[in-house]
């Protein structure tokens, strides 16, 4: 079974957040307004990239 994480600040972000799932080697993010509708998986490099432009401002608009 898959346990999925959603941040205390989710409350705070109008409804817009994500869960993240740490699987053997890797990362799963879902929506979490719409958990069934599947989820993308990073690999933890890729993860960590995404986390690092997003905390930089540098994700493409």
């Amino acid at each position: 079974m898959t346990t999925w994480l959603k941040s205390t600040h989710s409350d705070e972000t109008g409804g817009q957040c994500v869960e993240l799932a740490a699987l053997p080697h890797a990362v799963a993010v879902r929506d979490s307004k719409a958990p069934d509708a599947g989820h993308l998986t990073l690999t933890r490099r890729a993860f960590a990239d995404l986390l690092a432009r997003a905390k930089q401002d540098r994700l493409p608009h």
